[in-house]
């Protein structure tokens, strides 16, 4: 197959939680397990730091990895979900997987993957530790994908443990209140294993406290430790937080006797985007008019974005803005502007909410705005209907985004 035919066969015949939502999570690691057998155990040959959260693992974990770029380990970077590219997720030093690795993997592994029914974020996480350990990295900085305790990832034994933060997202699967939700994230900390918590929560403190004190572990608040602040490329106040999580990791590894000088820290915070290829966070399009897009998604992704938005000076606000199916749109309605046009779409994936049922939940909350066919449609409208001096926002949901980048 070709990389493209080897792509869409991953795509298409087997599940992804990405695109199909509940259908595609699986609530137990025995498949991991099993394709780890299969694969001699990859994720033993390297180090590495896990990164949990309902908000923040993302840039969390490629601000990590550009600092430990700049001190000079060869760094492996595992995320999801991609926003054009499914090499996006696996990368090394910032360079994405080879297309041929892609391809080789699934053509020596395809047997086992189709016999053994693995989802496709299973398959994924397996061919990245292989990855890792074909290409020798110092360290991989590891993003989980969904909660902690049952995600693919948690097979790994890291040197850091981190928790950006708690927040009530896919309730379907980890927990319908912060501390259940805690306690699911709380399942990547291992025995003996520091583990930094990015901010203190009256909720989910006593939890990640416990789970800490039951497996022997060192932990540390960021927000209690830190109180330093450096800039970074990546825009956007809600950074500071995250950049707190980052400097407490990097404090840890020190003690393990990473090699990181605080000159590193400062130019790997300074170059994240030039050394990882992150898109997608409070990232600008054009100026006049200014257009942002961002990957926030959920309550607490979108306050810190809404936050943002404030700080703007425009005349009028434009909101190109779709959902997922699963989206419990009274939970961010109270977040957004209502003194703004909207262009409501539907991202272009199965678990898409269509566009129209998106138009009649906001309009019943005294919101403002119409139809399109597409994402791309409801973009070229309001850089059609935008002045100069207005301001085009463009969210709601990963694959919003990923439609107009």
């Amino acid at each position: 197959m070709t990389y493209q035919e080897t792509v869409q066969w991953m795509f298409s015949q087997l599940p992804m939680y990405q695109r199909q939502g509940q259908s595609a999570f699986k609530k137990d690691l025995s498949n991991t397990v099993a394709l780890a057998n299969h694969l001699n155990h990859p994720e033993h040959h390297f180090k590495s730091i896990h990164v949990a959260g309902t908000n923040g693992k993302g840039s969390t974990s490629h601000m990590l990895a550009s600092i430990l770029q700049e001190a000079g380990y060869k760094v492996g970077l595992y995320t999801s979900p991609h926003l054009k590219d499914f090499r996006e997720r696996i990368r090394i030093n910032g360079a994405e997987i080879s297309e041929k690795f892609v391809t080789d993997f699934i053509a020596s592994n395809e047997a086992f993957l189709a016999a053994q029914k693995l989802s496709f974020f299973e398959m994924t996480v397996g061919m990245a530790f292989d990855y890792f350990k074909e290409e020798q990295v110092d360290i991989a900085v590891i993003e989980v994908g969904l909660g902690g305790r049952l995600d693919s990832t948690n097979i790994i034994t890291p040197e850091v443990s981190v928790i950006t933060n708690i927040g009530l997202d896919h309730t379907q699967f980890l927990g319908t209140t912060l501390p259940e939700i805690a306690s699911e994230k709380g399942g990547i900390i291992k025995a003996k294993i520091p583990v930094v918590i990015g901010e203190t929560q009256e909720d989910t403190e006593a939890v990640f406290l416990k789970i800490a004190q039951s497996q022997e572990s060192k932990i540390v608040f960021a927000d209690q430790t830190i109180s330093k602040a450096y800039p970074s490329d990546l825009i956007g106040s809600y950074q500071e937080k995250n950049i707190k999580t980052v400097l407490q990791t990097v404090e840890e590894m020190r003690l393990l006797g990473y090699a990181i000088s605080e000159a590193q820290v400062k130019k790997g915070l300074l170059n994240v985007i030039k050394n990882t290829g992150l898109q997608g966070r409070w990232q600008v399009l054009q100026e006049q008019p200014k257009v942002v897009c961002d990957t926030g998604h959920n309550k607490e992704g979108l306050q810190e974005v809404m936050k943002q938005l404030q700080l703007e000076s425009f005349e009028v606000l434009h909101m190109v803005f779709g959902v997922v199916s699963d989206k419990d749109v009274s939970t961010i309605l109270p977040l957004l502007p209502k003194q703004a046009i909207y262009y409501f779409c539907k991202p272009d994936v199965p678990r898409g909410m269509p566009a129209k049922d998106l138009q009649a939940s906001f309009v019943a909350s005294g919101f403002k705005g119409d139809v399109y066919n597409s994402v791309n449609e409801a973009y070229k409208s309001a850089l059609l209907h935008a002045k100069s001096d207005d301001f085009i926002y463009v969210g709601g949901s990963t694959f919003v985004v990923a439609e107009i980048i």
